[in-house]
């Protein structure tokens, strides 16, 4: 018996000289990565826009800082708003109670300074003033 099967050797594939094309944007980071960008001359040119675009997001994200502190000064300052108005309201009211004729009279009484409340309604005092008519020569 022989072998029904020979073993043929494989064609081999045409290799292609062509290199294999990497995607533009791998290339992009991938220079960005290794930091090569940088010593390209159009990048070189580029520097003082590329610098100045670094200052506008330091300042706006400053900007940012300095907005969130002032919203939180503002909401300290409204929440200490209300509690002084309520503080007002408060002691208004208490003086309020505390004027009243009866309440000062308790308290003259309760202090013991000899000021009594007067029994003797007050009266009114009339003023006549008298026109004189008087020419200087």
């Amino acid at each position: 018996m022989t072998n029904k099967f020979k073993e043929q050797p494989k064609a081999e594939e045409p290799k292609s000289q062509k290199p294999v094309k990497e995607n533009k944007m791998v290339r992009s980071v991938a220079n960005v990565v290794s930091g090569s960008f940088l010593s390209k001359e159009a990048t070189l040119k580029k520097l003082p826009f590329i610098f100045f675009l670094s200052f506008l997001a330091v300042c706006y994200i400053a900007k940012g800082y300095y907005d969130d502190d002032q919203v939180r000064k503002l909401n300290r300052l409204t929440n200490e708003l209300k509690e002084l108005q309520t503080q007002y309201i408060v002691v208004k009211d208490s003086l309020v109670i505390k004027s009243k004729q009866t309440e000062v009279a308790k308290a003259l009484a309760e202090k013991a300074t000899g000021i009594k409340e007067s029994v003797v309604p007050p009266k009114k005092i009339l003023v006549q003033t008298v026109k004189t008519n008087s020419k200087v020569d």
